[in-house]
């Protein structure tokens, strides 16, 4: 006999199909690509005789391009498709690593960085868009949770593929691995053409039922041309934008500077912490089905939160003499593994409320300003950091880390909107 449990189980509404496994392989080598380069490239500049001011301006140059594109990237998705900007994200980016390993040298590297950043934020921006849109909407939150596996696993494997490749002569296979991997994305796009045949989508997919409600109300063609202004901003995305654009500094500490404390600390192994938290979060998206849908975003957020205070918490004891090399170097790498549980949960429990929260037919315009939210922190963060760690050293930079950690889930609590924060009532 079955149980109740099962029962419920084979109701669910069907959350993989081969779509969404396109869009998450989108995500996975578009990531890939972008954490990969944004490791490699400093790597490629020193090797090539360029200052570290030089190796820093390439990255910045990376994150402008990036927040300007996402501007356009958003409402294009939203009024000219998801597979149109995908594929021209996938394709201008494929020209940035062509260009980049063509024409090797320092010259010309601010202009392929410039054409990398556009076509990676394009990308990105639609197949997360893509991947709501061919998600059921009961199981949203646990779908973007498996959408993140891309971004997981690029952490964990981006990074280390990027020093592998620049190690070659000349170091511009750096730009030639990547132009393969952003040669594959462009190839996926081609599976992610549902626009023209939503028949080939789910039932519950809600893509498709927003377009059968669309066709039932002859209102439609009615609605009022909206500002250009108003088609690049999405009020209601604001929900869990300004929570990760308030909390993107302490991720970005991890991204910029981690690697940089462990090498001055004289840990062992620094890159094990991006290992041990890329671990993490690969299996925190795995078991995502567990808690994604089923606890308050509110709640998830704080226990993220949490976990981001313990992690780097450790950190800042590992900066402080007060430890001998060994225990110092397993307080590092436990630090590590919170992190991951911190950027697992945190990650998609706020995008889930950006696009939860807008409406269905703006979500394009959601992700582009989440994500282009999420660039002006790291934008300040890469600055911010940078300057304090000159001047005070990192034990003062960690101690900033955590006020805006605090701030966070404070700013979470007040932007969050009433469904994020208490269950309506079954009757």
């Amino acid at each position: 006999m079955a149980s109740p449990e099962n029962d419920e189980e084979q109701k669910q509404p069907k959350l993989f199909s081969a779509i969404f496994i396109a869009v998450v392989g989108v995500a996975l080598f578009s990531f890939i690509s972008g954490q990969g380069l944004n490791a490699g490239t400093s790597v490629y500049v020193d090797r090539l005789g360029g200052t570290a001011t030089f190796a820093g301006l390439t990255g910045s140059v990376f994150s402008a391009a990036a927040l300007v594109s996402r501007l356009v990237a958003g409402p294009m998705a939203d009024k000219r498709g998801r597979f149109i900007v995908m594929l021209s994200g996938g394709l201008i980016m494929f020209a940035g690593m062509v260009g980049a390993a063509v024409f090797d040298g320092l010259d010309t590297l601010l202009l392929w960085r410039v054409l990398q950043g556009v076509g990676f934020s394009a990308t990105t921006t639609a197949a997360a868009t893509a991947a709501a849109d061919v998600l059921p909407v009961e199981r949203l939150g646990e779908g973007i949770g498996y959408y993140g596996l891309g971004q997981a696993i690029a952490m964990a494997v981006g990074p280390a593929l990027a020093i592998g490749l620049v190690a070659f002569e000349p170091p511009s296979v750096l730009f030639r691995g990547f132009a393969v991997a952003a040669g594959i994305v462009v190839l996926l796009c081609f599976a992610c053409r549902y626009e023209r045949h939503p028949e080939r989508l789910p039932e519950t997919a809600t893509y498709r039922i927003e377009l059968a409600k669309a066709k039932d109300e002859s209102a439609e063609s009615a609605k009022p041309k909206e500002s250009r202004l108003k088609s690049f901003f999405v009020r209601e995305a604001l929900a869990g934008g300004i929570p990760i654009l308030v909390l993107t500094p302490a991720y970005s500490f991890g991204v910029f500077f981690v690697s940089l404390l462990g090498a001055t600390m004289g840990v062992g192994n620094a890159g094990l912490f991006f290992t041990l938290s890329a671990v993490v979060m690969i299996i925190i998206r795995l078991s995502s089905k567990a808690f994604m849908d089923r606890i308050l975003p509110i709640k998830l957020f704080s226990a993220a939160v949490v976990a981001g205070i313990v992690c780097f918490s450790l950190l800042l004891v590992t900066s402080l003499p007060v430890l001998d090399a060994g225990a110092r170097d397993i307080v590092f790498y436990a630090a590590g593994v919170f992190y991951g549980l911190f950027l697992g949960v945190a990650l998609p429990v706020n995008q889930t409320v950006a696009v939860k929260n807008s409406p269905s037919d703006r979500w394009g315009a959601a992700n582009g300003l989440y994500f282009m939210l999420m660039d002006v922190g790291f934008i300040i963060a890469s600055i911010l950091w940078g300057m304090t760690n000159d001047a005070f050293g990192f034990t003062f930079s960690l101690v900033g880390v955590l006020g805006f950690l605090v701030a966070s889930i404070i700013v979470a609590y007040l932007a969050y909107p009433p469904f994020a924060k208490r269950r309506e009532e079954k009757k």
